[in-house]
């Protein structure tokens, strides 16, 4: 379990990181990027708490489906289920044919999806660390 503890606090530590690096974006206007990074702090806090429980491998990036396994065995984590919205995020802030017709991502997103995906990634996060602190 050690090696799976330290590899959690690996991903829990990127996952911080993560959700800075989507502060710093929104603070620049760069309102996609604050949104994929705030989707991609969730799936590694969310990963992060799987590895302690001993999970060893995921092949998925669904918040969603990752927060029904962590409910598996932390039932509180049904209230932040409004995260599961952040897999909207998970493509097409990225990729301008992930998008209807000839927007792409930066002309696309703004301010209030960004904030929107910000709260939701510090909810998980804060909840994570309540957890794992406990």
């Amino acid at each position: 379990m050690d090696r799976n503890r330290t590899e959690a606090e690996r991903w829990y530590g990127q996952a911080r990181h993560d959700l800075e690096a989507a502060r710093a974006s929104f603070a620049a206007g760069h309102h996609e990027w604050a949104c994929f990074q705030a989707q991609q702090a969730a799936e590694k806090g969310l990963k992060a708490l799987l590895l302690r429980q001993g999970k060893r491998q995921f092949l998925l990036h669904s918040i969603h489906d990752l927060l029904q396994e962590v409910r598996k065995f932390a039932p509180e984590f049904e209230s932040v289920s409004e995260a599961r919205r952040l897999d909207e995020y998970y493509i097409p802030t990225r990729y301008p044919n992930g998008l209807p017709g000839t927007v792409v991502p930066h002309d696309f997103y703004g301010e209030k999806e960004a904030q929107e995906c910000l709260d939701l990634a510090d909810s998980v996060l804060e909840l994570i660390s309540r957890t794992i602190e406990s």
